[in-house]
């Protein structure tokens, strides 16, 4: 089994070799996991000690976890996040389907009343629900909950589908952006060009040509060669990338913007961020709450020649951007707002890339306010919109 297992890896483009492949055997022969180990023979030790065994960068670690899924599939769920809330309650059995009408007809409630109902259908509720319009459960136009429909609720797991919840109560892993794509990234580079500005820097070891032949006229054709310093791309670059949720529509071209960025900037610093910018970013999502930087470390540490570009869909509820506690994940004690404020006062050169079509800017909420914050300093993921906001940052 396990040898097919080996060549799913392979085929799925995983720098997996023999040798690897051999020393997770000799750990399942040596009983690291299995029947010697009660406590510890599921599917997730044998995920966690195959991936340790056979995967050498954490930048595989994504196509890791979907070869082994697909392969895996139906065996046992790979990750069990064991909430205070009962799974059963979350269980999705059936869809509801609503008519335009009906869902016009639902209220919807404002932040506090939201947050002060969680709290008493927590203490309240003593079984699962399902179709319903007030407790936590499936299927219904419960403002809690997941599988069915509410303008404005707190998605409790489950996958999103309807883009309308405040807050996510889930654990959520999200990936970096693969930066060696380079599928589709040449006329993006191009119109990164745009930004560049070079300077001779650094020692001498570069021909002159034009000044050697001149010298030499000068010279009585007696060769006389003059060096200059190599010229280096100059611009310094802090970009800014959204990742996760309504994001992961845009991996694809993300990944091209990123690829194509670090191949033609040389001074190129990135974090990630979530929805909207707090008090914190991180730069690999898998220590994202581990390793964690300070959005104040960041402002203090770059100087303000650093152009700042911003990446994300802008797609998110209102209240993460204008409400303290309205991200979607944690209880962050200032609005977005303040922080990209202080970023773009920070840098004055500055610029958001959207990925969504510009044609559904107009109805979304978050992106108008987005871009009141900017400054309509906001530019579609195009050939045209990259190059109109490369003119921008460049003047």
């Amino acid at each position: 089994m396990l040898i097919d297992f080996f060549y799913t890896l392979r085929a799925a483009k995983l720098p997996v070799s023999v040798k690897e492949f051999l020393t997770l055997l000799e750990a399942l022969q040596a009983d690291v996991v299995g029947p010697r180990q009660p406590d510890a023979c599921s599917i997730d030790d044998f995920y966690y000690l195959a991936r340790t065994a056979l995967v050498k960068d954490e930048k595989h670690f994504d196509k890791f976890d979907r070869a082994f899924a697909a392969y895996f599939k139906g065996v046992e769920q790979i990750a069990d996040f064991r909430k205070e809330i009962p799974a059963d309650w979350l269980r999705k059995v059936l869809e509801k389907e609503l008519t335009p009408e009906q869902k016009a007809a639902i209220e919807k409630m404002g932040w506090d009343e939201l947050m002060e109902t969680l709290k008493k259908r927590l203490e309240e509720q003593k079984e699962r629900h399902e179709g319903g319009s007030k407790w936590i459960g499936t299927g219904g136009t419960s403002p809690f909950g997941h599988g069915g429909y509410n303008p404005q609720g707190i998605r409790i797991g489950g996958k999103g589908q309807n883009k309308s919840a405040v807050k996510v109560w889930d654990q959520r892993a999200y990936r970096d952006y693969d930066d060696s794509q380079e599928l589709g990234t040449r006329n993006i580079k191009v119109a990164l060009r745009r930004l560049r500005r070079f300077a001779r820097q650094g020692n001498e070891l570069e021909l002159d040509l034009p000044d050697t032949i001149r010298s030499t006229a000068a010279n009585a054709g007696w060769l006389d060669i003059k060096m200059v310093p190599e010229r280096h791309n100059t611009v310094k670059v802090l970009l800014l990338m959204d990742v996760g949720g309504t994001m992961d529509e845009h991996i694809a071209r993300v990944e091209e913007l990123f690829s194509a960025a670090k191949a033609e900037m040389k001074h190129l610093e990135f974090y990630y961020f979530h929805n909207c910018v707090y008090d914190f970013m991180w730069r690999n999502n898998r220590r994202r709450f581990a390793e964690k930087f300070a959005t104040w470390d960041i402002i203090r540490k770059y100087n303000k020649d650093y152009k700042l570009i911003f990446v994300g869909d802008a797609t998110m509820s209102p209240y993460e951007i204008l409400q303290p506690g309205g991200s979607v994940e944690y209880n962050n004690e200032e609005p977005g707002a303040e922080w990209l404020q202080r970023l773009t006062h920070a840098f004055p050169k500055f610029a958001w890339i959207n990925p969504e079509p510009q044609g559904v800017w107009q109805y979304r909420q978050s992106i108008a306010i987005i871009q009141q914050l900017m400054g309509q300093r906001m530019f579609p993921l195009t050939l045209k919109g990259l190059e109109d906001a490369m003119r921008m940052l460049s003047k």
